[in-house]
């Protein structure tokens, strides 16, 4: 997991400082509880169309699950980084009907 900013500390006078960093994960909640938006987006592709699932929360190992297995059901490629999933193309109605069945909370945007 990567570290944003924590602690925010640019100079210590301390020699023995030691940031700390809370890098545990939140546990993931259940799907139904999951408020997901997923939306087209075009901004900073080069004019190609990716479907952007956002909202994810919980461990970056879930969330990379999930991204597989859209992945796999409409047969394209995508990432999963930052509690998002790109998924290549527009795949908005079908991915909204897929997390459906799985059972989260979806918008559909656009």
């Amino acid at each position: 997991m990567a570290r944003k900013n924590k602690g925010r500390v640019v100079y210590s006078t301390n020699p023995n400082y030691e940031p700390e960093y809370d890098d545990q994960e939140v546990e993931t909640p259940e799907p139904g509880s999951q408020k997901l938006r997923v939306e087209l987006d075009k901004k900073r592709r080069r004019g190609k169309q990716v479907t952007l699932i956002t909202g994810f929360v919980g461990k970056s190992d879930d969330l990379k699950e999930l991204a597989k297995e859209l992945k796999t059901k409409c047969g394209v490629g995508g990432s999963a980084k930052d509690g998002e999933i790109i998924i290549q193309g527009d795949f908005r109605k079908k991915i909204t009907e897929i997390l459906t069945s799985l059972g989260y909370q979806v918008k559909m945007i656009g």
